[in-house]
């Protein structure tokens, strides 16, 4: 009954590259979505697999907070996203006096842990809300 949420912002990624390595873990054990990152060669896979951690973190603050027993097992990858951030713009000089824009991106990129029994009371909620 456990989710944790951690996000991080204005990350110097671009955010195409960084969905690439969040699309590998959405949907995966928590556990096992640190061994991929670990492995994997893209440069986001590092501020991924430290995002993912401290959600790991967070998950065990939130239930030692509610007096609830959690086993880092159970978590997995119930949302991963990663949005645009602000964009720097710099002008690199180029011949006969011309400027060239170099656009220089940034992402938002939040990932949410869940344990299961979270996923199906989500789920029953809105079959119910669909009945009416």
């Amino acid at each position: 009954m456990v989710e944790s949420i951690a996000r991080v912002r204005h990350i110097r990624v671009t955010p195409m590259k960084a969905r690439r390595v969040v699309n590998l873990i959405r949907g995966k054990q928590a556990m096992e979505a640190l061994a991929i990152l670990k492995f994997a060669p893209q440069g986001a896979s590092e501020p991924v697999y430290k995002l993912v951690e401290s959600a790991i973190a967070n998950a065990k603050v939130k239930a030692d907070k509610d007096n609830s027993y959690l086993d880092e097992q159970d978590l997995f990858v119930s949302a991963a996203f990663v949005d645009e951030g602000t964009t720097l713009k710099r002008f690199q000089p180029r011949a006969q006096g011309r400027a060239f824009q170099i656009l220089k991106r940034s992402s938002h990129i939040t990932v949410v842990l869940s344990t299961p029994d979270v996923v199906e009371a989500s789920a029953q909620g809105s079959k119910k809300a669909g009945k009416k």
